[in-house]
């Protein structure tokens, strides 16, 4: 973490941020301005790059003291959860276990806290042997292998400072040695109940050889596969095994749980540097669920189907997920909760305790999700023949859903597809109840840890079907509004900001979006920009002259038509704006390409010169310049009576005027 001292001491909220920028925010009813930016996009410091960005590190946290000083009230992270060498999509990692890669090293060899367990040696070969070009795109397989190496090495650095008690060097860091045992030994207690199944994956990991349980084989695969949720018969042999497993690899076992407890232990410096810096840190609760996790948590999933992405705007062909559904049966109620809602609970539980907001993925996967059948030769075509859990009480070619459909027949539009957000077309108060059982529970939990509606943040974006459209406005919840998807020959586009309303977050695009100075080379070759300055200048400036003089400045200016669609989302009623780091430094490559298999995704960086890079762009109108969209925000129309000292003053801090 960045050392206070070496910066000038200790900088107060009130000191980062312009003023006006905070004045501007608070007139246009701006309540959270949020930089979204996943810990492996985070650039490294001088000396510090290992091939993958940190929270914990000191660039991490430089890079969030220069979004607090551009204005930006809260950082997102991505899900926390540990990455396989498989799969290095964080939506696919671990539930409890937090991403181990994802730890600061340098600390380990220097911080007096950390008793210098890490050999410096061992540091320097790790950070000469980082590939090129690793400060741009992270080098999944390699920082994954190199970084837990480090950490196993550290462990191994404690251990034997340890052993070493009163003998040479060791001796000095006796004291704060023991100190790190006492505090990894309370951390396996605390979490013993994910923390010890997680190990024991990782025991089970050495030994098959393979991290995904489906692919175990010999004479104890069968029962290894079933060792997270043994059957009743086999729970005396399923504790042997284990048993025998923690003993044959004590080492892994014990390195594991060190690790987790590194990165957890760091994990609250970062809660504290964002305290300090006035910035909400929020988390990312992912709707699927990794291989780890459903091993472990088999007995609560519904067999024979799988949960996916139906065929929508956004994905006109679906998306086969195949994550495991939670079995209804299991859900019990927000009063007496089952095993899949504890399940669920616990999960929150851990993220509020991290975090001070958490954003849903597809939450449709809480109230309403899509089921299509496990086991096809043919996903993709599983998937787009596949049903609501919930919504499908006579489909011939699903009958065993009938079980847990809540609307009746005659409460189904059979002119729509399936999949359409109006196939349920009416609910009563009852219904809602039962869809909202998993909400619910969420949001009563939130309230236990001092959050409230407005820390659950709902990622609805094209998909919004009948019943959780129902669950989110009876507890005053808003969704996403993707400015750069709009549609705007359709009025009613669901994307539009003047579709936008308070409880809703609007933002330029998302981490599976293109970037929008990429999206604004093609509308200008396609001819949309037009069609957008024409928008934009309608909502941003007075009719007659103004605006037609605005309109044919957005038209010759393409760099001024992307802050004018900043200055229209921060105009909009909706109270929370999210910005992705490509969109705000002014970057044309992409993040995510979704359902495509490709090694970028998933891999870019902010640039190591990002502050200097951002001015340039900034100055030529090719990267987000806030002083001036909330100028322009403050001068349209929608926003009442400017305020001419606190233009001016905007005015002064925007390049480009």
């Amino acid at each position: 973490m960045i050392d206070r001292a070496e910066k000038g001491g200790t900088v107060l909220p009130q000191d980062l941020p312009d003023p006006a920028v905070v004045a501007a925010l608070r007139r246009l009813g701006v309540e959270r301005l949020v930089l979204a930016a996943h810990a492996a996009s985070l650039p490294s410091a001088a000396g510090e790059e290992t091939g993958r960005g940190s929270a914990y590190a000191r660039g991490g946290g430089e890079f969030f003291r220069f979004a607090r000083e551009l204005g930006f009230t809260g950082i997102q992270l991505g899900p926390p959860g540990r990455t396989s060498g498989n799969n290095p999509s964080p939506y696919d990692g671990t539930l409890f276990s937090r991403d181990d890669v994802g730890a600061a090293l340098v600390p380990l060899a220097e911080d007096e806290g950390w008793a210098g367990i890490l050999p410096r040696p061992a540091l320097e070969e790790l950070l000469a042997a980082v590939p090129p070009g690793a400060a741009e795109r992270v080098p999944h397989a390699h920082v994954q292998a190199a970084i837990r190496a480090a950490l196993g090495l550290a462990y191994d650095g404690l251990r034997q400072a340890l052993q070493a008690g009163g003998a040479g060097a060791a001796a000095a860091r006796g004291p704060t040695t023991r100190s790190i045992a006492e505090q990894l030994t309370a951390f396996g207690r605390a979490h013993r109940a994910w923390l010890a199944p997680d190990a024991l994956y990782q025991a089970l990991v050495a030994e098959h050889g393979d991290e995904d349980w489906r692919r175990w084989a010999g004479p104890t695969a069968e029962l290894d596969r079933r060792l997270g949720s043994p059957a009743a018969d086999e729970r005396a042999t399923a504790r042997r095994r284990r048993a025998a497993l923690r003993r044959r690899h004590r080492q892994v076992v014990a390195r594991y749980r060190f690790a987790q407890f590194v990165v957890h232990r760091q994990h609250r410096g970062l809660q504290a540097l964002c305290r300090e810096l006035g910035l909400e840190l929020f988390g990312d609760l992912q709707v699927g669920t990794s291989l780890r996790d459903e091993w472990r948590f088999r007995q609560l999933f519904l067999a024979g189907y799988r949960m996916g992405a139906p065929p929508s705007r956004t994905n006109p062909a679906g998306q086969p997920w195949g994550y495991p559904l939670l079995d209804p049966a299991l859900y019990g109620t927000g009063d007496r909760p089952g095993p899949a809602l504890r399940f669920v609970l616990a999960r929150l539980d851990k993220m509020f305790a991290e975090h001070d907001a958490v954003r849903v993925d597809h939450p449709h996967g809480l109230v309403c999700p899509w089921a299509y059948r496990a086991g096809s030769a043919d996903p993709l075509a599983a998937v787009q023949g596949g049903a609501r859990l919930f919504a499908s009480p006579d489909l011939p070619d699903h009958r065993e859903l009938a079980a847990w459909a809540i609307p009746r027949p005659g409460q189904l539009d059979r002119g729509q597809e399936r999949w359409a957000d109006g196939w349920v077309r009416e609910l009563d108060e009852a219904q809602v109840d039962r869809y909202e059982v998993l909400v619910a529970a969420a949001l009563k939990r939130a309230r236990r840890h001092g959050r409230g509606e407005r820390d659950l943040v709902c990622e609805v974006l094209s998909t919004l079907p009948y019943p959780l459209r129902r669950v989110l406005a009876r507890h005053g919840m808003g969704r996403f509004r993707v400015v750069q998807k709009a549609r705007l020959d359709d009025p009613a586009d669901v994307y539009r900001s003047d579709r936008a309303r308070p409880a809703d977050w609007i933002m330029l695009g998302t981490h599976d979006t293109p970037p929008v100075w990429r999206r604004l080379e093609e509308w200008q070759t396609s001819g949309e920009a037009g069609p957008w300055a024409e928008y934009l200048a309608a909502r941003l400036a007075a009719p007659g002259g103004e605006r037609q003089a605005l309109e044919r400045r957005l038209r010759g200016d393409p760099g001024l038509l992307v802050q004018a669609q900043l200055a229209d989302a921060l105009a909009s009623p909706a109270r929370n704006l999210l910005v992705f780091f490509p969109d705000l430094l002014g970057m044309r490559e992409v993040y995510n390409r979704p359902g495509v298999v490709s090694e970028e995704n998933w891999s870019l960086r902010v640039p190591p010169d990002y502050r200097r890079a951002y001015a340039l762009r900034r100055a030529a109108g090719r990267a987000l310049d806030l002083p001036l969209a909330l100028g322009m925000a403050l001068r349209s129309p929608l926003c009442g009576e400017p305020d001419p000292q606190l233009l001016a003053r905007l005015d002064a801090g925007a390049p480009r005027g």
